[in-house]
């Protein structure tokens, strides 16, 4: 209890599913053609939970808030949604943030 398993490169393996969601979610955001207001403020959250993931240890409060961001911003784009669902999954599987 409250360990992590490890992958053979020595990864956790939530972080590679972080990292490959957040992965997927860029590159169909990049791809997709049609400009919304907040596009911008997805873009930068993603870039910030990549950053979080190649840091091998995100913090749960900041992936929770850089979630509920991308998902204000792109959630009525409804072609987005299975990779936005993707990345939420991703972000679930780190826990809940500690409760003060």
């Amino acid at each position: 209890m409250g360990q992590t398993r490890v992958t053979s490169s020595g990864e956790d393996p939530r972080v590679t599913g972080l990292r490959t969601a957040v992965s997927r979610l860029r590159r169909e955001l990049a791809g997709h053609p049609a400009e919304f207001p907040d596009r911008g403020i997805a873009e930068d959250e993603l870039a910030a939970l990549d950053a979080m993931a190649v840091s091998g240890a995100p913090e749960i409060p900041r992936l929770r808030r850089s979630l509920l961001l991308i998902a204000g911003a792109i959630g009525s784009v409804s072609a987005l949604a299975c990779a936005l669902r993707d990345v939420r999954v991703a972000v679930d599987l780190f826990g809940e943030p500690p409760r003060h």
